[in-house]
């Protein structure tokens, strides 16, 4: 392998107004794609209930150490989410905005320093290119606003390999010193940030990075460079960081090494044990999704790049360090037998930063192929966008909106990729070309700012428990005498507990008593014994929530006058 010049000849210097203008658009999509809309939807989904509770209850109870889920001990995932989510909740109270904010941090200094790391290594316009095309891709937006794991842990993996990066001298140049000088702040925040990814997941971190540095160094050949990286200060670092959690937690529970470290690591990884069964293919499905609306960029991106090295034979040490870090996390969790979509998010920056990278690098003499491909693109998402709206009024069973939301969305994929292929094809030739191909974010921060009032095309109800809460609040139910259907959806029964601040009990048709239903459809009296009486509280929004209320009462009960409202 030989190692190409650290930057690339770029043109001169933009003007004072374009590089104002870059600016604002920047700073624009980082703040529509990462903060806008964080609490627009209620917490859906098994997770992010969840891990939202164990957030307050550290907030609540003061006990930093051990994740509690339902007042007892659960060690699925470290403490990095829960601790950055408590602080949230103290500061800005208990909501979903709050929630999700350390995610949105999370991908903020992701994409900042991977744009650092670009810049060094590529050059200006390469860098300005991945602030603007990470940022606007489907995978960063849906976890950077999702009160989970796996964008702090992406993102503070991208930092420690951010940082290892410069301790491999990667970021050295012409202008580097002769005398090559210990990178002693590079090798701390390796430490650091590595620290912080197995706080925020586990020890996967050190093997994702460990695997593409290990690759790095076989087809680069520069071992002594990569055994920088097991300099003392960056063991120390990361030991300061990583361990004293572990240590403490493992101290107070003794069955934390065995949940977490046995069932939760090596069993989720090797066996099938926890359901979540894919085939070998599936992430690289759902890369292409998580690309979108850059897919049709990455795949041209895949295709010059591998005919341009099967004829030089040749790739630069930085692009190959962003070539196995991506792809080393897409086979580690290929391999893996169980398999969910957030699990490849780290796989997602080195891949953009490689496709901001051939927009220039690889488009020089192919400016044709690369604008057909945008052009086919942009075709595909317009079919697609009129086929829904032909269709939308046969299937949407009642519900006016059923076609808006997801034919914004393709509008905006089509659009996008229809101004990124003309600008493409202009930008070789004149001036006008590179402006017009950054407009190519405008439609997808379009789609993301009117997010909040699309979401009631999707869901004719509320798929958190948010509403159904605020419904059983206005109808004055006691929490405590309530229980829901079993066919009440796991997500939306933990999203219930969360916003109730207790867990509902499942209804036992076996063992009825006095008290209240949730259940998704008319009670039938097969579903209790005859001698209960189920009443419906009609005044309750079946609308808005999906759900019908009933008050469950003995025989001796059933002679009570009823207004509609428990008594």
């Amino acid at each position: 392998m030989t190692e190409s010049p650290t930057t690339i000849p770029e043109k001169p210097r933009a003007g004072a107004a374009a590089r104002i203008g870059w600016t604002v658009l920047i700073l624009a999509t980082l703040y529509v794609c990462y903060f806008s809309h964080l609490g627009a939807i209620g917490f859906v989904g098994p997770d992010e209930p969840r891990y939202a509770w164990i957030a307050r209850d550290m907030a609540e109870t003061g006990d930093w150490v051990t994740p509690r889920l339902y007042g007892k001990p659960w060690f699925e995932k470290p403490p990095l989410y829960y601790w950055g989510a408590a602080e949230s909740f103290k500061l800005f109270g208990v909501r979903e905005a709050a929630a999700r904010l350390p995610s949105a941090i999370s991908a903020l200094l992701l994409t900042l320093a991977l744009a650092w790391l670009v810049l060094r290594l590529y050059g200006p316009e390469t860098a300005r290119w991945l602030l603007l095309l990470l940022p606007t891709s489907l995978g960063m937006i849906g976890f950077s606003h999702a009160a989970a794991t796996d964008m702090p842990f992406s993102g503070m993996l991208a930092m420690a390999m951010v940082s290892a990066a410069v301790v491999l001298g990667l970021t050295r140049n012409e202008n580097s010193p002769v005398i090559p000088r210990t990178p002693w702040l590079a090798l701390i925040s390796f430490g650091f940030f590595l620290g912080l990814a197995v706080l925020a997941k586990g020890p996967a971190a050190m093997l994702l990075c460990g695997g593409a540095v290990f690759f790095w160094a076989i087809f680069t050949k520069r071992w002594r460079d990569a055994f920088r990286l097991f300099h003392p200060v960056a063991i120390v670092a990361f030991c300061l960081t990583a361990l004293p959690w572990y240590v403490l937690c493992a101290r107070r529970n003794p069955d934390f090494f065995r949940i977490f470290i046995i069932e939760h690591n090596f069993k989720r990884f090797l066996t099938p044990e926890f359901q979540h069964i894919q085939p070998f293919w599936f992430y690289g499905a759902v890369l292409a999704i998580a690309l979108l609306p850059w897919t049709a960029l990455a795949v041209w991106s895949l295709i010059a790049g591998s005919v341009k090295l099967t004829r030089l034979k040749q790739l630069s040490a930085n692009s190959l360090f962003f070539l196995t870090w991506g792809l080393f996390c897409l086979v580690f969790f290929s391999i893996s037998r169980s398999k969910l979509p957030g699990y490849i998010l780290p796989a997602l920056p080195p891949i953009v930063a490689l496709m901001a990278h051939s927009r220039f690098a690889l488009a020089g003499g192919k400016t044709r192929s690369l604008t057909l491909s945008l052009f086919a693109s942009s075709l595909v998402f317009a079919c697609c966008f009129a086929i829904l709206e032909y269709v939308a009024a046969h299937v949407s069973r009642g519900n006016l909106n059923f076609g808006i939301a997801p034919g914004v969305i393709l509008g905006a994929l089509s659009v996008a990729n229809l101004i990124l292929g003309a600008g493409a094809s202009l930008s070789f030739k004149g001036a006008f070309g590179r402006p017009l191909a950054a407009c190519c974010v405008l439609p997808i921060l379009f789609a993301v700012s009117n997010s909040d009032k699309l979401l009631g095309s999707f869901f004719p109800w509320d798929p958190s428990g948010r509403t159904l809460s605020e419904e059983l609040q206005r109808h004055a139910i006691p929490t405590a005498e309530l229980n829901v259907s079993k066919y009440m959806n796991r997500g939306q029964r933990y999203s219930l507990n969360f916003y109730l601040h207790q867990e509902v009990p499942e209804w036992d048709s076996e063992h009825p008593h006095q008290g209240y239903l949730l259940i998704g459809n008319r009670y039938s009296k097969s579903q209790a014994r005859s001698d209960f009486t189920f009443e419906e509280i009609e005044s309750f929004d079946l609308r808005r929530t999906g759900y019908f209320l009933y008050r469950i009462q003995p025989p001796s009960g059933a002679g009570h006058p009823s207004s509609g409202k428990p008594q």
